[in-house]
C-alpha cells in the first residue's frame, strides 16, 4: 500500500482509512475515525480504551487496530537500519502519551505492557527519523552559516587523514548556566584537553559546545543539534586566556593553533530565543608544531575550595572519537614518533594544495532547464511566486524577464520597495496590489474562490510586503529579526500554506528566491515553510550573484534538501543583466512588448500594460494581438495549438494568428459568421433612433462552433473597433472598464469608437443588468443620443437555437451542428487536408462536425472506441464519472489534480508531471479526454471532447450492467475526490447542480424539468423513484446536510405521495434555513400535495362528505395556509428578491378549501346550502353538524375569507406595478415550486373562484384599478398630482434592494385622442404592434422607438408639451407649477435645455415620458 511507504506519523485522514480498510476493519467503524480526522499522529496515540469509549467500537476491532498498529510500527524500527530522511513535518508533530481511562480505574497490566512498549517505539521512531546536516566549512567565518536545530551532525569521529577535522561535540547544557568563573573554567578544560590531543597527533579538529553527546540525554541523538544561550559572547572568548596557566611551555604556538570560538546562530522554528553553537577549530599546521610534544595543565573549578585549580601535567592524544592520555608505558614511543607524525602532516598538506580547481559551470544551460522545467520554452501559464529581498539599483535595470512572467505574487522583505526597489520598477510597467502578511488570512466562511476574488490574485500581482513598508501610512513598519519572528512568523506560515494547499496545485507554480542582498533568518524561514508546504525542493530555485549571500542560504537549505539538490536548484555567480539575456531567449513573448488599440480617427494608440491590469474584468483584444509571440515559440508550438482546437478545444488567439500570417491554413467560417456579421454592419450605421448599447445574440447547440464564430467576429473586427471578451465580475466592474475601454486615449467622449463585448454563456439576466449600467453610464457622460457606444455580443447555448433566430431574426443568429450545403464543402476540404497531417486522433472533433455529429456516425464512433476496454481499470472509471458529469451538467470539468488522486499517482518532478499523467491513461481516455487549461488560474482539467460523445460513452459503457444512479451513489462515494483540496469548489458545484439543477428552456436545455435531469432520468427510464431517494439522502450526507437537498428529498417524497417523509424533509430544510421563502413554500407545498391526496382519496369513496370523514383533509389544508403566510412573511423580509409563489399557493389551497366545504353534504343538500355556508364562514354562526367534529378549527376558517382577500389584493397589486410578461427565470437553487406563465388569466380565475362568477370581473376591476372612477380630466388638477405623488411615494415603499432588471415598472395606461373614459388607452391595445417577439424583442423596439412611430400610435395617441432643464424633462400643471415627468427612456432626453413633446404613460410610480422628441 502506497501509504505504508511513508512512515506512518506523517499519514493523512485517508491514509488512515486505506490501511484501516487493508486489516479489515468495518466501514462504520473507519467513517467514524475519519469524521473524528484521525491521521497518522492520532493513531499512534489511540488507546483500546478510547477505541470503545469514545468511538463506540466492539472488543474485537479495537484490539485488532492497536495490535496491528504496534506490529506496523515494529515492522517500521526494524526496517530503520540507518537514519533515514523524513519530512521535517514530522518534526513538528509531538507525540502524545496514551489516554488514560476513567478516573480511579487501573489500566490492565496487558494493556500497561502494550502501552510501554507503544512509547517505546514511538520515541524511537522518532530519534530515528531525525535529518543529518553539515557542519560549518572548516576555519571559515561563521557569518554566512546557521544550523537548524534538531538537525543531527555526524557522529564524533577521530583523525582521518590530518587534514580532515575529528569532531567532539558538548552539549554544554548545564555548564552554560553558571556563573562567568565556573563556565570560563568548564569552557577551557573541554577546549585545551580537545586542542592539546589534535595538536599532539598533528590532526585538524572541531569541538563542537550545544551539540549532544548521546550519553549525555537519551531523549536527543548523538550528534544533535540544540544550541546553548549566550548573553555575552566575551565570556567564552576571553576563557581562552587561561591556556597561560595550562600551558607553561609553548603558550604560543597553542594560541596559533587554537582559533577563536567563533558563534554559530541556531534557527529554531518553534522558538524565538536565540542559541548558538559554539566551536572551536584546532588548526595544528606543520610550521607551528614540528617536533613538539603539548603537555597541559586542565583547568577545574574545585566546588569545596570555591576556587579555580589547575591539574597536574598531561599528555593527551585523540584515540578514535575519544581524547585520551598517554600512558607512561608509551610515552618513550610517542616521543620517538614525532618525527613520524610531523612527515605525516607534512604530506597531509602538501595533497591539500593540489586539489584541482573546479571546472566552470555552464550557468546558462542550467538555468534555461530550471525555469522551463526541461523544455524549450518557459510554459505560457506557469505562475511564478518571487521571493526577494533589497536589490541594488544596477540590478533594476535588468528585470525584464521578470516582466515578462506570469507573477503570481511577491514575498518582499524590503521595506523601500514601493519608492525605490522592485515594486516601484515593477509597477512602471504592470498593475499590482500592496498587501502584507495578513492579508492572507482569510475570514471565516469565505470560500477560496471569493478570496482570490477579493484579492484579485490570477488578475493582478500581489505583492505582500513580509517586513513593513516604509511610505505606507498605516502601522506597518519593519522591524529587527527576533522581533519578526514573533509578530509575523504566524502569518507568513499561513500565507505560504494557504497558497500552496489551497489556491495553486502542485505543478501550476515555481518558487524563485532572488537572493539579492544579505541573507536574513525571516528569508530562511520562507523558504522553510514553502519547502515543507510544497513537500519539498523540486518546484523551487535560488538566484544570487553573489557567493557570500548564497552561503548562509546554502547551509539551511542543505540541511533540508541535501547539498545534491540545493546545487542542483541554484544559480550563483550569475550577473542579472546576465540572467535578463538569457532568458529572454525561453520566453515564449518578446521583450518591451507594445500593444495598440484602434482609435477614432483611424489611426491607434498604445495601450500600457498596466492599464490593461486595471481594466481587470476584460480580456481585451489588440490590434496587433499576438504579435509579441516569438518566431521561435511560433515554430515550435504551431502544431500543438492548431490539435488542441480541431479535437475540441476552445479557439484561441493564437489560432486565428496563426491562419492569418499563412504559418497554418485558416479556420473555417460559418455561415453564422456572415450573419453575425451583416447584423453587426447594419448596427454601426449612424440612425437617429440608435440605442447606445445594442445587443447581437448568437444562439449554439453545444459542441456546435458558436464560440469560435464569436470569437472570429471579434478577431476580424479589432482593428475598426474596440473589442473585448467579459470575464466573471460583477455588471458594476465590467460597465466601469468598458467605460476606460471606450474613452482610453480619446479626447472626446462624442468621438469613440464602439466597443464590441463578448459575453459567453452569461444568463440573461446579467446581460439586461450589464446593458441597463452602460445606459446609466452614457446617460450620465451626456452622450449625445443616437450615437452607438457598446456592442453586446452574447453566445448562449440553446437546445433549438433555430427557434430563437426566428423569433427574433434582427437580434438573434444561430449555429447547429446541421451544416449549409456550402459548409460542407468546406468542413470536406478541410478535412481531406487535415487528415494528410495529423492522425485521426488529433482531430477528432472536427472528424464529428464534419459528419454533423449524426447520431449513427457518434454510436459506431463510440462502439468502435469502447472495443477491448478494461472494464476493471481505475481509468475507465474515470471516464465513468466524466462522462456522468459531461452529459448532465454543461460546462462542467474534473481537475487534473483530481484525477492523479484518483489514479494515485505522485510525481516529484513536475517536468515529468504531465507525462506520467497521460502514460496513466488508457488509449480510449487519451482519444476522448481533452486537456483544459482554465484562463484565469491555468489549473488543469479534463473533459470529453464534445457532450453528445460523453452521453454516448456513458450509456454504451453501462449496458445494462449497471444503472447510471449506481454511478452516480459511487461518484459521491469517491471521497478521495471529495476531499481533494484543489478545484474543489468547482468540482463540488458541479456534483451540487448534477443533484439539484433543473432544466430550464431559457437556459438553453431541452425542457423545463421539475427535478435535475439525473433525478429525473432515475424516476422516468430506471423507473426506480427509491434509488433516487437514496442518491439525494447521500448527497444530503456528503454535502453536510445542506438544506437544499432536504428540500429536493421533500419535493421528491411528495412527488410520489409519500407524505409523511416529505414532511420530515420539508422540516429538516426549514429548521437550517427558517426564514428562507423558498423552502417555506416547498414546506406548504408538502401540505397542499397531501390536501388534494386526501379530497381524490374522499371523492374515490364515493360517499357524502361528511365533517367527519373531512376533518383530516381539513387540518392539513389550514397546515398548508400557515406555511405559505409563513413563506409570505419571509419573502417579504428578503431585501434582494421577489417570491410571489407563498401567496399564489394559498390563494390555490384557500379557493381548493371553499370548494371541499361548500361541498359538505351539510351545505351542498340544503336550498339555501351555498347562504348558510357564507353565514357560516363570515358570521360568529357554526352549524350544529360541524359543531364539535370542527372545532379546532372554527377561528381559522372564519378568517379565511379576509386572508384570501389580502392575498389577492396583493398579487394583484404586485401584477399592476410589474411588467406582466413571464421572461427567462433566473436559475437559483431557490426557484419556486410552480410558475405562473399567465397571472392575469390565473387571477381572474381565482377571483372568479372565490366569489360569485358574475362579481368576477367587477371583483378584479376593483382590485386592479389605477385610479378612481375618473382618474384624470383633460387637465391636470392639485388632486391629480397629489393622487400621483401618492402612487410615487407607494411604490418606493414596495421597492427593495432588487436587482434593477427586477424593477422594471409597468405602464398601463397612455393618454389617448379620446374623450372622457376613452381618453386613457390601455397598453394591451398596442400588442399587435410587437406580435410575435420575444419579451425583449418587445422591449427593445418600444426603447429603441421603432414601436412608437407605428401609424396606430399616433392615431390612438395625444402628444403633449413639456421642456427639459438639465436633463429633467417637466410637463406644465396648474397655477404654473412644474411637474416633474419620469422619462421611461432616459437616454432619449436631450443633453441642453429644450422644449419637447412625448407620449404621457401611467404606472403606479407615475407618469412617464415616452418617444421623446425635441420641437423643431
Amino acid at each position: 500500500m502506497e501509504q505504508i511507504e511513508k512512515s506512518p506519523i506523517n499519514w493523512t485522514e485517508s491514509d488512515v482509512s486505506a490501511w484501516l480498510r487493508s486489516i479489515g476493519v468495518k466501514e462504520q467503524y473507519i467513517k467514524k475515525l475519519h469524521e473524528e480526522e484521525v491521521d497518522g499522529q492520532t493513531l499512534l496515540a489511540l488507546t483500546e480504551d478510547f477505541l470503545k469509549t469514545q468511538i463506540c467500537m466492539k472488543l474485537g476491532p479495537a484490539h485488532l487496530i492497536i495490535q496491528k498498529r504496534d506490529l506496523l510500527l515494529n515492522s517500521q524500527r526494524n526496517k530503520q537500519t540507518t537514519r533515514g530522511k523524513s519530512s521535517e513535518l514530522e518534526q513538528k508533530k509531538s507525540i502524545e502519551g496514551p489516554q488514560t481511562t476513567e478516573e480511579g480505574s487501573e489500566v490492565p497490566v496487558r494493556h500497561k505492557e502494550v502501552s510501554k512498549e507503544r512509547q517505546t517505539v514511538q520515541k524511537e521512531f522518532v530519534l530515528s527519523s531525525k535529518e543529518d546536516c553539515k557542519p560549518r566549512p572548516f576555519d571559515e567565518d561563521e557569518n554566512d552559516f546557521i544550523y537548524v536545530k534538531h538537525r543531527v551532525l555526524q557522529p564524533e569521529s577521530g583523525a582521518f587523514n590530518l587534514t580532515s577535522p575529528c569532531h567532539e561535540y558538548k552539549s554544554f547544557a548545564v555548564a552554560a548556566t553558571l556563573d562567568r568563573t565556573r563556565l570560563q573554567a568548564k569552557f577551557a578544560r573541554e577546549v585545551f584537553k580537545f586542542a592539546s590531543g589534535c595538536m599532539n597527533i598533528r590532526s585538524n579538529g572541531t569541538i563542537h559546545f550545544g551539540v549532544m553527546d548521546s550519553k549525555e540525554n537519551k531523549e536527543y541523538v548523538h550528534g544533535e543539534i540544540i544550541g546553548i544561550p549566550i548573553k555575552e559572547k566575551d565570556i567564552y572568548v576571553d576563557a581562552l586566556d587561561l591556556s597561560e596557566r595550562s600551558f607553561r611551555a609553548d603558550k604560543e604556538q597553542v594560541l596559533q593553533c587554537v582559533r577563536p570560538p567563533r558563534f554559530i546562530e541556531v534557527m529554531d522554528r518553534e522558538s524565538t530565543e536565540k542559541r548558538y553553537v559554539v566551536e572551536v577549530d584546532i588548526v595544528p599546521l606543520l610550521s607551528i608544531v614540528k617536533n613538539k610534544v603539548f603537555v597541559v595543565r586542565l583547568p577545574n573549578f574545585k566546588e569545596a575550595t570555591n576556587k579555580l585549580e589547575f591539574e597536574k601535567e598531561v599528555i593527551l592524544r585523540r584515540v578514535g572519537s575519544k581524547t585520551e592520555p598517554v600512558s607512561d608505558k608509551d610515552l618513550g614511543d610517542f616521543y620517538q614518533r614525532v618525527k613520524d607524525r610531523d612527515a605525516q602532516r607534512d604530506e597531509a598538506e602538501k595533497k591539500q594544495f593540489l586539489v584541482a580547481p573546479e571546472s566552470c559551470q555552464d550557468l546558462g544551460r542550467k538555468l534555461t532547464m530550471l525555469l522551463t522545467s526541461g523544455k524549450k520554452f518557459i510554459a505560457k501559464d506557469k505562475w511564478f511566486i518571487l521571493v526577494t529581498n533589497k536589490f541594488r539599483s544596477d540590478d533594476l535595470s535588468d528585470i525584464d524577464w521578470l516582466l515578462n512572467m506570469n507573477v503570481f505574487c511577491v514575498f518582499d522583505f524590503d521595506p523601500d520597495s514601493k519608492i525605490s526597489g522592485l515594486c516601484c520598477k515593477y509597477l512602471e510597467h504592470h498593475a499590482a496590489n500592496m498587501h502584507f502578511l495578513q492579508s492572507y488570512r482569510i475570514p471565516a466562511g469565505m470560500t477560496i474562490k471569493e478570496f482570490t476574488n477579493h484579492l484579485h490574485l490570477f488578475e493582478q500581482t500581489s505583492w505582500i510586503f513580509c517586513n513593513g513598508r516604509s511610505d505606507f501610512k498605516g502601522n506597518e513598519t519593519s522591524c529587527d529579526e527576533m522581533t519578526w519572528i514573533k509578530t509575523k512568523m504566524t502569518f507568513l506560515r499561513e500565507s505560504v500554506s494557504l497558497i500552496c494547499k489551497q489556491i495553486l496545485p502542485k505543478g501550476t507554480f515555481q518558487v524563485l528566491f532572488l537572493l539579492t542582498s544579505p541573507v536574513e533568518k525571516p528569508l530562511l524561514h520562507t523558504f522553510y515553510e514553502f519547502f515543507t508546504d510544497m513537500e519539498g525542493h523540486e518546484d523551487i530555485i535560488f538566484i544570487s550573484e553573489c557567493e557570500k549571500n548564497y552561503h548562509k542560504w546554502q547551509s539551511v537549505a542543505e540541511s533540508y534538501c541535501g547539498k545534491e539538490a540545493v546545487n542542483n536548484s541554484s544559480i550563483v555567480g550569475m550577473k542579472m543583466s546576465h540572467i535578463n539575456a538569457t532568458l529572454q531567449h525561453v520566453q515564449p513573448i518578446k521583450a518591451h512588448v507594445r500593444k495598440h488599440l484602434p482609435v477614432f480617427v483611424k489611426g491607434t494608440c498604445l495601450l500600457e500594460t498596466q492599464i490593461e491590469e486595471q481594466m481587470y474584468s476584460l480580456e481585451i483584444l489588440t490590434v496587433n494581438h499576438c504579435d509579441e509571440s516569438t518566431k521561435e515559440f511560433i515554430k515550435e508550438e504551431k502544431e500543438n495549438i492548431e490539435q488542441q482546437f480541431y479535437r475540441g478545444g476552445r479557439v484561441t488567439w493564437l489560432n486565428f494568428w496563426l491562419a492569418e500570417h499563412k504559418h497554418v491554413e485558416g479556420v473555417i467560417e460559418r455561415d453564422a459568421y456572415s450573419e453575425t456579421s451583416r447584423l453587426l454592419n447594419h448596427a454601426l450605421k449612424y440612425s437617429v433612433d440608435q440605442t447606445p448599447v445594442n445587443c447581437i445574440n448568437i444562439y449554439h447547440h453545444p459542441g456546435s462552433g458558436g464560440s469560435t464564430v464569436a470569437r472570429q467576429v471579434l478577431w476580424h473586427n479589432r482593428k475598426d473597433l474596440r473589442c473585448a471578451v467579459v470575464k466573471s465580475y460583477p455588471t458594476s466592474v465590467v460597465a466601469q472598464h468598458a467605460i476606460e475601454l471606450r474613452e482610453y486615449e480619446e479626447k472626446d467622449p462624442q468621438k469613440c469608437l464602439p466597443v464590441l463585448l463578448l459575453l459567453e454563456d452569461i444568463d440573461k439576466e446579467y446581460i439586461d443588468d450589464l446593458r441597463n449600467e452602460l445606459e446609466v453610464a452614457v446617460n450620465i457622460k451626456q452622450i449625445q443620443y443616437g450615437t452607438l457606444c457598446f456592442i453586446l455580443l452574447s453566445c448562449r447555448r440553446s437546445h433549438d437555437p433555430e427557434r430563437k433566430c426566428k423569433e427574433s431574426p434582427l437580434q438573434n443568429v444561430s449555429v447547429t451542428h446541421k451544416l449549409s450545403d456550402r459548409e460542407k464543402r468546406r468542413f470536406a476540404g478541410k478535412r481531406q487536408t487535415l487528415e494528410e497531417r495529423y492522425a485521426p486522433q488529433f482531430i477528432l472533433t472536427f472528424v464529428l462536425m464534419s459528419e454533423e455529429f449524426s447520431q449513427d456516425y457518434v454510436q459506431d464512433f463510440v462502439k468502435h472506441l469502447l472495443q477491448d476496454i478494461d472494464q476493471k481499470s481505475v481509468v475507465t472509471l474515470l471516464i465513468h464519472y466524466v462522462a456522468l458529469l459531461n452529459t448532465y451538467v454543461q460546462n462542467s470539468f474534473i481537475s487534473q489534480s483530481h484525477c492523479e488522486a484518483l489514479l494515485a499517482l505522485t510525481v516529484h518532478l513536475e517536468r515529468f508531471r504531465q507525462h506520467a499523467f497521460e502514460n496513466l491513461l488508457s488509449d480510449q481516455a487519451k482519444l476522448v479526454f481533452l486537456h483544459l487549461r482554465d484562463d484565469k488560474t491555468h489549473i488543469e482539467s479534463i473533459r470529453i471532447i464534445h457532450p453528445l460523445v460523453a452521453k454516448e460513452i456513458l450509456q454504451q459503457l453501462l449496458g445494462g450492467k449497471q444503472t447510471q444512479s449506481r454511478l452516480a451513489m459511487n461518484l459521491l462515494s469517491e471521497k478521495v475526490l471529495f476531499e481533494h483540496r484543489f478545484g474543489r469548489e468547482e468540482y463540488l458545484s458541479f456534483l451540487r447542480q448534477l443533484f439539484l439543477r433543473r432544466s430550464r428552456i431559457s437556459k438553453g436545455d431541452e425542457y423545463d424539468s421539475f427535478f435535475s435531469p439525473l433525478i429525473e432520468h432515475v424516476c422516468d427510464n430506471e423507473k426506480n423513484p427509491n434509488e433516487a431517494i437514496e442518491l439525494l439522502k447521500e448527497a444530503f450526507n456528503c454535502f453536510h446536510q445542506d438544506p437544499f437537498f432536504a428540500q429536493q428529498l421533500a419535493r421528491l417524497h411528495y412527488t410520489h405521495e409519500k407524505f409523511e417523509e416529505a414532511k420530515h424533509w420539508a422540516e429538516t430544510a426549514a429548521k437550517q434555513l427558517p426564514n428562507n421563502s423558498y423552502i417555506l413554500d416547498t414546506k406548504g407545498q408538502v401540505y397542499r400535495k397531501w390536501f388534494q391526496a386526501k379530497c381524490k382519496a374522499i371523492e374515490n369513496e364515493s360517499k357524502p362528505k361528511t365533517p367527519q370523514n373531512t376533518v383530516d383533509a381539513v387540518d392539513t389544508a389550514l397546515k398548508a395556509l400557515e406555511c405559505f403566510q409563513e413563506c409570505e412573511r419571509a419573502a417579504d423580509a428578503e431585501m434582494e428578491d421577489v417570491n410571489t409563489s407563498g401567496f399564489f399557493a394559498e390563494v390555490e389551497v384557500g379557493c381548493s378549501l371553499l370548494k371541499l366545504i361548500s361541498s359538505l353534504q351539510v351545505f351542498a343538500n340544503r336550498t339555501n346550502g351555498h347562504a348558510e355556508c357564507m353565514k357560516y364562514l363570515l358570521t360568529d354562526y357554526i352549524p350544529e353538524e360541524l359543531d364539535h367534529a370542527w372545532e379546532p378549527f372554527h377561528g381559522r376558517l372564519k378568517k379565511l375569507h379576509k386572508t384570501m382577500q389580502d392575498a389577492l389584493e396583493w398579487i394583484s397589486e404586485d401584477l399592476s406595478y410589474f411588467q406582466t410578461d413571464i421572461g427567462d427565470e433566473e436559475e437559483t437553487l431557490e426557484s419556486p415550486e410552480e410558475k405562473i406563465s399567465h397571472p392575469l388569466t390565473w387571477l381572474a380565475k381565482k377571483s372568479a373562484e372565490y366569489a360569485d362568477q358574475k362579481d368576477a370581473v367587477r371583483r378584479l376591476e376593483h382590485i386592479l384599478t389605477l385610479y378612481p372612477s375618473n382618474p384624470l380630466k383633460a387637465k391636470f388638477t392639485q388632486r391629480d398630482i397629489s393622487a400621483v405623488e401618492h402612487l410615487e411615494k407607494g411604490y418606493w415603499a414596495k421597492m427593495k434592494d432588487i436587482p434593477q432588471r427586477k424593477r422594471r415598472i409597468y405602464t398601463h395606461f397612455f393618454l389617448g385622442n379620446g374623450n372622457g373614459l376613452d381618453k386613457f388607452v390601455h397598453k394591451r391595445k398596442f400588442d399587435k404592434i410587437t406580435k410575435g417577439f420575444s419579451v425583449s424583442e418587445k422591449r427593445l423596439k418600444w426603447f429603441s422607438g421603432e414601436a412608437w412611430k407605428s401609424p396606430d400610435i399616433a392615431t390612438m395617441l395625444k402628444r403633449v408639451s413639456g421642456w427639459t432643464e438639465d436633463r429633467v424633462v417637466y410637463l406644465e400643471g396648474p397655477q404654473k407649477r412644474k411637474f416633474n415627468i419620469l422619462p421611461l427612456f432616459v437616454p432619449s432626453v436631450p443633453h441642453g435645455n429644450e422644449n419637447i413633446t412625448f407620449y404621457l404613460g401611467f404606472t403606479f410610480r407615475g407618469p412617464v415620458a415616452c418617444n421623446i422628441l425635441v420641437k423643431k
